[in-house]
């Protein structure tokens, strides 16, 4: 029996992704760095992001790298322009190209309206809207280039449900809808393909070492009845960035245990 490794086409199945590279950000840790893993089990080259978490970046690279994949990390404040440019930049010296970008990265506050200020407001656009924009500019042209391209914008329940305290956040994913559909539409013919995925509530390590743990309480308004998994966002993200998906575009999946539909 011949190994996987030595026939091409078992190897194309088990890595679709072979030769692609892509850009997570905020892939220190969570759901960016479940869905790193993921598209490196898949075959991708990786660029891991943070804006100052050295150390996360650090433990995601290695991590990657043991498991055989091809990895680097860079630094950077994605609500600049030079920012986002340089992470880009980044993984095309590293890799040669990008063809999937995966925008991650944001700020999670909870601050009432009356107490909320305007700089407040301003680093939650800055990071999750404004960041997504200025990523997905510099690194669609390399897409066009390639004639091939999956953009994966991360978004959250807050679309859809008012929740206090959350008015600058559920701004900014609102924003990644409109802005998704948009881009979308003009990318498409250049065989690339934006979409959105709207995760629920999920366990993160953030919350596991500040002590909390789910209660009763907290997942009774979820059908399935706990928070979701890092690991179980980036299996959707993945797909959306497959060859095969590439009729999928324009899109918002909720990825929240039943607990919201539209």
């Amino acid at each position: 029996m011949i190994p996987w490794d030595d026939d091409p086409e078992q190897r194309t199945l088990m890595h679709p992704l072979a030769g692609r590279t892509a850009i997570v950000t905020g892939s220190a840790r969570n759901i960016g760095r479940a869905t790193a893993k993921r598209l490196a089990d898949l075959g991708a080259n990786l660029m891991i992001h943070a804006r100052s978490d050295a150390d996360g970046v650090a433990e995601t690279v290695a991590m990657l790298r043991t498991s055989g994949a091809r990895a680097e990390g860079h630094l950077a404040d994605l609500t600049t322009e030079a920012g986002a440019t340089s992470l880009v930049e980044a993984a095309v010296r590293a890799f040669g190209g990008v063809e999937i970008l995966v925008n991650n990265a944001a700020i999670r506050r909870n601050t009432p309206i009356t107490e909320m200020s305007f700089a407040e407001w301003r680093e939650v656009l800055g990071t999750s809207l404004d960041g997504a924009f200025l990523m997905t500019r510099s690194a669609a042209p390399h897409m066009i280039g390639a004639r091939w391209g999956r953009i994966v914008n991360i978004g959250g329940i807050s679309m859809f449900r008012g929740l206090p305290g959350r008015a600058h956040v559920s701004a900014a994913k609102s924003g990644l809808i409109g802005m998704s559909r948009s881009v979308a539409t003009e990318l498409a013919p250049h065989g690339i393909t934006v979409n959105v995925v709207a995760p629920g509530s999920i366990a993160t390590a953030r919350g596991a070492a500040a002590g909390a743990k789910p209660s009763a309480t907290a997942t009774a308004g979820i059908p399935a009845g706990r928070d979701g998994r890092p690991e179980e966002i980036a299996h959707i993200v993945a797909m959306l960035c497959l060859p095969d998906a590439a009729y999928t575009t324009g899109q918002t999946i909720q990825v929240n245990g039943g607990s919201h539909y539209s």
